[in-house]
Order: structure tokens, then sequence, then C-alpha cells
């Protein structure tokens, strides 16, 4: 009779490749169940956008068939806990906070973070999508939830809660469902501080795997207050190839490096990376240089998360409500999935270190 004990034997011989420890040390086997033709567990992987998630689970099923029998069926549940930050109290049923930031405007940022949420939620996370870019809210565009107006409701304790609007099956909340979108937002600092603090501290996300937060370009107010006031996990770098862009994408990664902040960076992204035409559909073409995004992570010791090229149909999906992310049909779907898993993958990353 086989035993549970030999069933952990052979896969503390598969290791995570990213934390470089097996399986059974990382306590990642769970609900061990046995019969004379069949061996049952559970692997908890700690994200469900697993970039691995079908290695190990080959690894898993060769160890059994190496050091067990090679004949028995073996069923595995691939699941997944989200880690957060110990002691993570505020905000405690957000388990991770990703900020999107760039140095300065027009990189396509927000389409970035939006197609990151939505990503996330495709492969199967509990997602919310904030957005704290208060001078230039794009995200009600995006979603093409215009118009739509929060519902307020009053909790056991008596206390107002901001319901954030639902859309795709994230969590969205921005300043835009507020205002009136033709007129602009002429608001000094404190104020600044104190509308982004409402959006976090007064909306009901429920329980989220991941906030991904838009964050304006620059290094202002916004940056500044989210920073100091909240858990963030880590920041993603939106930029393009050309020098002014990296320019100032270093002034970002510096203002998180800093001592005051210390947000580890999950990485950098390039976004207008080469132009494809669609009657032309091998070729690229390199119209604001090449390799700036993989030069600067290499500089700040950060992951490079990828390359995204320059296509129309990002911006019309856009710019009719419809992020890109959410159509299996555009190849450039597929790229937004990845970048989500290596996102996700960097966070599992930053928690097992912090362990």
């Amino acid at each position: 009779m086989i035993t549970k004990e030999q069933v952990l034997h052979a896969l503390s011989f598969v290791e995570d490749p990213d934390f470089k420890k097996d399986l059974v040390t990382l306590n990642m086997i769970k609900d061990i169940e046995i019969t004379p033709n069949n061996i049952r567990f559970s692997v908890v992987l700690t994200t469900p956008a697993c970039p691995m998630k079908d290695h190990i689970e080959r690894a898993c099923r060769n160890a059994i068939a190496h050091f067990i029998d090679k004949d028995i069926a073996v069923s595995i549940h691939m699941t997944s806990k989200v880690q957060t930050k110990p002691n993570n109290k505020q905000l405690d049923k957000i388990k991770n906070i990703i900020v999107v930031a760039s140095g300065k405007g027009g990189v396509g940022k927000s389409t970035v973070a939006a197609n990151l949420a939505l990503a996330l939620q495709l492969k199967g996370a509990k997602t919310g999508l904030l957005d704290a870019d208060i001078y230039g809210p794009s995200l009600p565009i995006m979603f093409g939830v215009e118009g739509e107006r929060p519902k307020a409701t009053k909790t056991a304790e008596g206390n107002t809660k901001i319901e954030p609007i639902e859309k795709f099956g994230v969590k969205l909340l921005s300043i835009g469902f507020f205002t009136d979108p033709n007129q602009p937002i002429p608001w000094r600092g404190p104020m600044v501080s104190a509308a982004i603090k409402q959006l976090f501290n007064d909306a009901d996300w429920g329980e989220l795997d991941y906030l991904v937060v838009d964050l304006p370009p620059g290094t202002g107010d916004v940056h500044i207050t989210v920073a100091q006031n909240y858990p963030v996990t880590g920041a993603v770098i939106v930029t393009t190839p050309q020098n002014v862009a990296l320019a100032d994408a270093k002034k970002g990664i510096g203002m998180f490096m800093m001592n005051t902040i210390n947000i580890p960076l999950l990485g950098v992204i390039e976004n207008m990376s080469y132009f494809t035409p669609a009657e032309l559909p091998d070729n690229k073409y390199y119209i604001f240089g090449k390799d700036g995004g993989k030069r600067l992570a290499e500089r700040f010791g950060a992951p490079f998360l990828g390359e995204l090229p320059l296509i129309k149909s990002i911006s019309d999906a856009g710019d009719n409500g419809y992020p890109i992310a959410i159509d299996e049909d555009e190849p450039i779907s597929k790229a937004f999935l990845s970048l989500a898993e290596k996102v996700a993958q960097q966070i599992s990353i930053q928690h097992q270190l912090s362990v």
C-alpha cells in the first residue's frame, strides 16, 4: 500500500522554479488521498496567474511515476492561495496593491493598467482597478462605463461605503465617476490627497487578490500619498523606447527606491516598442528605437516584463470601452495575459523574499 510519506518523498524532488525550493518544504502539497489505483492531491500555487503552472504539474506527475509507480493514475488539483504582506492590517481584504506608473504622459500607462487588471481577472484572480489619475481619469471611457455613478451603502457599523462599478469581472473606481467629464479639476495638493484617500478608504472593495492602481504621470502628490499611506506590494513602470521617455522613467523608478518610500520594483514594460503593419504581419519596425526599456530594467536590476507593440486595435478597443485583453481572437490579448503572469510571478517572489 502506497503511503502519504512516499508521496511526499516523491514530491520533495519537485522544485518551484521561482523559489528554488521543493513543493513539500514550501507547504504547497495538500489533501493527499490514496486508493489502490489512484493518487490524489492538491498543489497550492501562490497565484492563479502562475506562468509555471503546467510545468509544475508535469513535474509532479513525473516524480510520482519515477519514485512510486509509472502506471498508477494521478489526479492533481492545481489551485492557488494568493499571498499578502505579513501583518497587512490596513485594507486587510486587499492582498496586493500594484501601482502602475510612468515618468511622463503619453506612453500608454492607463492602457497597460486597464489590460493588466483585466488579464489578472481572466487568469482567475479577484481584481480591482483604481484610477488614481485625478486630473485625467480615463478608466470610465476605457471600460465603457461613462455616466455611471457608484452607489453608497451603509455598513452595519453605520459607515457609508462606496460600491465600485463592476465590469468584465473587475471592480472599478475613478474620480471620473464623480465629476463632469467636460470640466477640468483644478485641485490643489491637499485636495488631491484627500480624494485619493477617499477612493481607497471609503470603497467597499471586498476580497481582492490584486488592486491595480493607475497613477498619474510624473512624481507628485498622488504618488507620495499612495506610497506613504498604503501597503503597496510593488510598482510596474511603463515606458516607450525614446530617450526622453526613458529619462523620465528613471525619475519614476528613483522615487520608488527612495528610503522614505522603498517600494519594490516588479518590472519595466516597454510599450509601443515596434510597429507591425497588418499587411506585413511578420515585419517589425522599431520606429521609436530599440531595447530602451530592457536597458532601463538592467540598469536598476529589475525584471524586464516585455514589449508591447504599437497597434491601432489596442487604442480602438480602449476608446470603445472594451479593453483588448478580453478579446481572445486578438493576438495582443495573449501578450497581456503573459504580462499578468509575469507581474503575479514577481509579486510571489517578493513575498517569498520577505519571509
